[in-house]
C-alpha cells in the first residue's frame, strides 16, 4: 500500500492534527489492514458510503477503486443497487463520474 500524503499536502499547515489522522490513522492503519478486508473490498465499501452521503470525495475514491481492481461491472452493479437505497439523483451523479473513470 502506498503511503497517503494528501492530508499533509492539502491541510498540513491549516489543520495539522486532521492531516495526521487522515494520513496516518485512516489510511496508514485502517486501510492498511488488508488481512481483514482487501483494498478492493474497502474501495467498494467506501464508494458505497460516499455515494449514499452524496460526498464530493466519491470521484477520488472511484479512481482509487479502479486502481484497487474494482471493475466497471462491479461499479455499475454497486451504483444500480444503491440507487434504490441512496436515491436516484445520487446514482445519476455517480454514474456520470464512473462513466469517465471506467471508460477504458
Amino acid at each position: 500500500m502506498k503511503k497517503q500524503t494528501a492530508g499533509r499536502e492539502q491541510l498540513g499547515e491549516f489543520a495539522p492534527q486532521f492531516a495526521v489522522l487522515n494520513d496516518d490513522v485512516l489510511f496508514g492503519e485502517v486501510w492498511a489492514k488488508e488481512n481483514e478486508l482487501s483494498a478492493h473490498d474497502r474501495s467498494m465499501i467506501t464508494c458505497s458510503a460516499l455515494l449514499a452521503m452524496g460526498a464530493p470525495q466519491l470521484e477520488a475514491h472511484l479512481k482509487v477503486a479502479k486502481e484497487n481492481g474494482v471493475t466497471k461491472a462491479e461499479i455499475v452493479a454497486m451504483i444500480t443497487q444503491l440507487a434504490f437505497y441512496a436515491g436516484w439523483p445520487k446514482a445519476w451523479s455517480a454514474f456520470s463520474m464512473a462513466k469517465e473513470i471506467f471508460a477504458d
